[in-house]
């Protein structure tokens, strides 16, 4: 069998025009694993309300970070799999799971070029159902449909793999050598709380409550607030940073449903309000710069920590097509073509 790879990646719109965003808003916010409800409450909350205030804004939001090239997710995307692809033998294909490059192109790209065995990989190092459940769930149904002879092979959730950490704790340290910070913030994407007792495997564990992501369990294996805790944790233990100097933040919040807290926003406040001058904020839920980080992060963020009079304000770049992220990703497609005896 020809093996190929299939990186795949959230998506943006074609252009920061808001008939461009609106399309983008409305496949995204469509997805039944993003707003879990049922489709005619969906339905009417996304085309009969959504959609007809926040595509403008989000534009706005979109122009302050478009770059010329084009997309910053998409751009970084596409230099990361050309990274990958002088490192490896097997053909790379790059796909979104939202807007014009989407998982059937990238598919086919892969099977034009003789591929019958593809490694699905969600570059996401957690799990969670708005993010790889989607991108594998579709691209199954694309197999049956479309490529029935095809066989696809998923790469489960990495944010525990030591290599891994070992990679983002070194571009943190790198990021912050020479600075004087007080406070180190990891902001991972938000989710409704419900998305975490909808992936609990076992029924039971997963309650919120402070103890259950501490506690050993195989609801962890699909549980996107352990995954998220587990990378800070490891994180600080491998920078040896010191109790009080870190925390975790959930940020992007949408609607009024409960989701994970503390909210990045409030937190960023209330940090400035205690004192606390000098912030730097990774964003390890993201491998690629995009509208979160580099608008919601960077900029608004930035704002509301001046505003509660801090001072320095550090955005740590996602790992991005950074030679060390390349050169990692790079060696676990190569250990899948050759599985080591």
């Amino acid at each position: 069998m020809k093996k190929g790879v299939l990186l795949v990646n959230l998506g943006s719109p074609d252009s920061p025009e808001p008939k461009d965003v609106k399309r983008y808003l409305g496949e995204f916010l469509m997805d039944e694993r993003v707003i879990d409800i049922p489709l005619v409450a969906r339905t009417a909350l996304v085309k009969g309300i959504i959609l007809k205030t926040r595509p403008k804004a989000s534009a706005a939001a979109y122009k302050k970070i478009w770059w010329d090239e084009g997309s910053p997710l998409i751009v970084i995307s596409e230099r990361l799999q050309k990274g990958i692809q002088k490192q490896v033998d097997v053909p790379v294909a790059l796909a979104m799971r939202y807007g014009s490059m989407t998982i059937k192109k990238g598919l086919q790209e892969l099977v034009d070029q003789g591929v019958d065995e593809v490694l699905l990989f969600p570059l996401y190092p957690q799990f969670a159902m708005a993010t790889t459940e989607t991108i594998t769930v579709l691209a199954e149904e694309i197999r049956q449909a479309s490529f029935p002879n095809l066989k696809i092979e998923s790469v489960p959730a990495f944010y525990n793999k030591p290599d891994y950490i070992e990679v983002l704790s070194n571009s943190v340290n790198r990021h912050l050598e020479g600075k004087q910070i007080d406070h180190l913030l990891f902001s991972y994407h938000g989710v409704p709380e419900r998305h975490i007792r909808k992936s609990d495997v076992t029924k039971s564990h997963c309650k919120i409550d402070g103890s259950c992501c501490a506690t050993p369990s195989n609801a962890h294996e699909f549980c996107y607030r352990h995954q998220c805790l587990e990378v800070t944790r490891l994180v600080a233990e491998k920078l040896n940073l010191k109790e009080g100097t870190f925390s975790t933040s959930f940020q992007s919040r949408l609607g009024f449903d409960p989701w994970l807290l503390p909210y990045t926003d409030r937190t960023i406040e209330r940090l400035g309000k205690n004192g606390i001058k000098n912030i730097a904020i990774v964003t390890p839920a993201f491998v690629s710069d995009c509208l979160e980080t580099l608008e919601e992060i960077a900029m608004e963020g930035q704002e509301i920590f001046h505003e509660m009079g801090g001072k320095e304000f550090t955005t740590i770049p996602c790992l991005n097509d950074d030679k060390p992220f390349v050169d990692l990703l790079s060696n676990w497609i190569n250990t899948w073509v050759t599985p080591q005896a």
